[in-house]
C-alpha cells in the first residue's frame, strides 16, 4: 500500500514537520495557541491540499515547529530534509511535553 501524499508542497511539508515532532493535529493547534475545535480540522485540510492557510497562520506553524517558512515551500525533498535537520530544535518537543501534561491534568480533573 502506498502512503497518501498531499497534492501541494505546503501541505506535505506541514504534515512531515508535524509528524517529525510527534504532534497530532490537535496538539499543533494548541501549540500555536488557537482553539482545537476550530483549527484541528483546518490543519487536516491544509495538509491534504484542500485549503491553503493565510500567511499569518503559516508563520504560526513555522514558529511552533521552529522551521523557516521557506522549508514549507521547498520542492526538493533532499533540500527540505537538509533545512529541517539544520534547524532541528528541542523547543517543539518540550512544548509537546507541556501540552500532553496539560491534557493529562485536565482528564484527571474531570474524573
Amino acid at each position: 500500500m502506498t502512503e497518501k501524499r498531499p497534492g501541494n508542497i505546503y501541505g506535505r511539508r506541514l504534515r512531515e514537520a508535524r509528524e517529525s515532532y510527534g504532534y497530532s493535529q490537535a496538539e499543533l493547534a494548541i501549540a500555536i495557541g488557537l482553539d482545537v475545535s476550530s483549527v484541528a480540522p483546518s490543519i487536516s485540510r491544509y495538509e491534504n491540499g484542500v485549503h491553503q492557510p493565510k500567511l499569518g497562520m503559516q508563520r504560526l506553524f513555522a514558529q511552533a515547529l521552529e522551521l523557516p517558512l521557506a522549508y514549507f515551500y521547498t520542492v526538493d525533498d533532499e533540500e527540505a530534509r537538509q533545512i529541517a535537520n539544520s534547524e532541528r530544535s528541542d523547543k517543539p518537543v518540550q512544548r509537546l511535553i507541556e501540552i500532553k501534561k496539560q491534557k493529562m491534568m485536565m482528564r484527571r480533573k474531570r474524573k
